[in-house]
């Protein structure tokens, strides 16, 4: 089962702050993958976002630590954890280049907040999101993608994207909520 994600309350920050594992600056909290399991993100990869900075390369391989989607809020809280000096605003603007170049996915939560996740290759996905617990499972998405092929040959445009989230309530929610 995939783990827990993102919810992105004052709770959940500080539970990810405590749970930060400092001493290896590796994430250890809920969707994060342990150092020896973390892939690390090709060394030259940053340069695809521009100058290849520190804080570019801290906030790239935070989240290539990560399993699940994460706000750039609860990135930064990890990487302040782990003794980073890295600003919001860096965090922001770095995850946003990394989707720009195709080395970050993004999707919006039930409350429209982004959430970010590693892309390690070229490959086009769309996930299914819990509402409840930030929870995302890759779903076949080869149908939506025949769609918008088909609309750009059609439509005449070129350089065509799309965006598809799907969101819901998990199975392990939906229990717990029927439960209390």
């Amino acid at each position: 089962m995939p783990q827990r994600g993102n919810n992105t309350n004052g709770t959940r920050a500080s539970a990810l702050a405590a749970a930060f594992d400092r001493s290896e600056g590796t994430a250890a909290w809920p969707g994060c993958r342990t150092a020896d399991a973390a892939p690390s993100a090709p060394p030259g990869e940053v340069e695809l976002i521009g100058r290849p900075t520190r804080q570019r390369t801290e906030v790239l391989q935070a989240l290539a630590h990560c399993q699940e989607f994460i706000s750039a809020q609860l990135l930064h809280v990890g990487l302040l954890a782990a003794g980073s000096r890295v600003g919001l605003s860096t965090v922001y603007r770095t995850l946003t280049a990394l989707v720009a170049v195709g080395r970050a996915e993004v999707l919006r939560d039930a409350n429209g907040e982004r959430l970010f996740r590693y892309r390690p290759d070229d490959d086009h996905r769309h996930y299914l999101l819990c509402r409840q617990c930030g929870i995302s499972i890759p779903v076949d998405a080869d149908p939506v993608e025949t769609w918008a092929d088909h609309i750009a040959r059609t439509s005449g445009f070129a350089d065509v994207q799309h965006t598809v989230e799907l969101v819901g309530t998990c199975t392990g929610c939906t229990t717990e909520r029927a439960d209390h």
